[in-house]
């Protein structure tokens, strides 16, 4: 399932930053339990679905996902052995720019227990250290 935006057409943005602290969505809004970014990257449209596909079959389908990150930045590439010139090149994939302490998934409707594990097993598909969050204290477990 590919997540792209909409609107794509004369789309060649900058490559943004990842650098810093997120300056919003740094706390738990929809759900009890939380996955916050501990390091910055860009997160590519794979790595998020396959982190969403871990933990609803660990959940088997119970309980409530809240996706918080969106890949809204394409990078893109010229192919190999193209002379200068000729443009910046076709959208190669598409990123989310996640910055230290953004929550990334939330999950609400399952124990903790169930909860930890599910959202264990998304810290496995992201190329970045997380943290696992609940809603009453600040942060518990580390990756």
């Amino acid at each position: 399932m590919a997540v792209i935006p909409k609107r794509t057409k004369y789309r060649r943005p900058h490559r943004l930053r990842y650098d810093g602290v997120a300056k919003g969505n740094t706390e738990l809004h929809f759900g009890s339990y939380g996955l916050k970014a501990q390091e910055g990257a860009w997160i590519t449209q794979q790595q998020i679905e396959a982190a969403r596909v871990a933990m609803t079959r660990f959940m088997k389908r119970g309980g409530k996902v809240w996706i918080n990150i969106f890949p809204h930045l394409s990078l893109t590439k010229i192919p190999l052995e193209t002379r200068m010139g000729k443009g910046k090149g076709q959208p190669e994939k598409w990123v989310a720019v996640v910055k230290k302490g953004k929550i990334m998934f939330e999950i609400d409707g399952v124990s903790e227990e169930i909860a930890r594990e599910a959202l264990r097993l998304a810290m496995h598909k992201l190329p970045i250290k997380c943290k696992f969050v609940k809603k009453e204290s600040g942060d518990a477990c580390e990756k």
